[in-house]
């Protein structure tokens, strides 16, 4: 169940960046955020008249009706752009909303990079903090573009609030499905956010859980000897030798060494002496351990 549900994480992550990344990507690239139209109310027989409306986005505007009507007109931040715009309150709010065009920039570049960290995590899995660093990156990504959003939303909101009121002229905005987009990203990286520190926290806790006790592991015993560093974990310990003490392996070397070997024998004899003193070393220590 827990493995399955780790998984189910990775998964749901993975599809929110994903989602998300793609939904702000989109959004900051396209010119639907406002659709805005003004015109006159004709008193004769109460219809209005269109003077001008149009669509913008972050970076440019573009006009479906009016004197500037077919032409898309790129934003510009630092200079005027050469448009006729009918009343000086909708130039205003073109103003405006440029003020909020770094916030959703920033939670462009903060989900590009928790993407990339999540899925490095994913195919990595031990390394845990990585789910971290990416579901931190997610929530910030989230918190600019509501931070850019909430800005957009206020100035406008500012403009048409102090827009003088006429009778014989109208005014009409609402939020295309670029904000929509935005908004949705919003939700999504969140989740995504959410879903990753938990993530961390599964895995984290799963480490914590299947980590061997520091009881279980044996202290050096010296420092001097080339095989006690062996025996610091339990899966190197030689199995017990039940049947045999020092005295019987001390015993068995002694009645070898009486035996007098023949001259073509000699350096077999002297590799069997000295395996003999390895293994009653290995038996002695093979017994104190066990």
């Amino acid at each position: 169940m827990s493995s399955f549900s780790t998984r189910a994480l990775t998964l749901l992550s993975s599809v929110f960046g994903a989602c998300g990344l793609l939904l702000v990507g989109v959004a900051v690239s396209t010119d639907y955020w406002l659709l805005m139209e003004e015109g006159i109310v004709l008193q004769q027989n109460q219809t209005m008249e269109v003077k001008m409306a149009l669509h913008s986005g972050l970076w440019r505007v573009c006009f479906v009706a009016g004197p500037e009507k077919g032409r898309c007109v790129a934003s510009e931040y630092f200079t005027e752009p050469e448009i006729e715009i009918t009343t000086e309150n909708t130039a205003n709010i073109l103003k405006m909303v440029r003020t909020a065009t770094p916030f959703p920039m920033v939670s462009l570049l903060f989900v590009f990079t928790a993407f990339v960290i999540s899925n490095i995590g994913h195919i990595r899995p031990q390394r845990t903090i990585l789910a971290f660093v990416s579901g931190i990156f997610f929530i910030l990504s989230g918190l600019s573009l509501v931070v850019g959003l909430v800005l957009y939303i206020s100035s406008i909101n500012d403009e048409v609030m102090n827009r003088p009121r006429e009778p014989e002229q109208f005014f009409h905005y609402h939020y295309g499905w670029s904000f929509a987009f935005a908004a949705s990203s919003f939700l999504l990286k969140e989740g995504a956010g959410v879903m990753s520190v938990y993530l961390f926290m599964k895995r984290y806790a799963e480490e914590e859980l299947y980590r061997p006790h520091p009881a279980l592991y044996r202290p050096r015993m010296s420092d001097c000897s080339d095989y006690s560093g062996q025996f610091l974990h339990p899966d190197s310990w030689a199995p017990p030798q039940r049947g045999r003490s020092p005295s019987d392996v001390s015993s068995d070397i002694s009645i070898q060494l009486n035996q007098t070997p023949p001259p073509h024998e000699k350096h077999i004899y002297i590799s069997t002496i000295k395996l003999s003193f390895e293994n009653m070393r290995r038996g002695i220590i093979s017994f104190l351990f066990c």
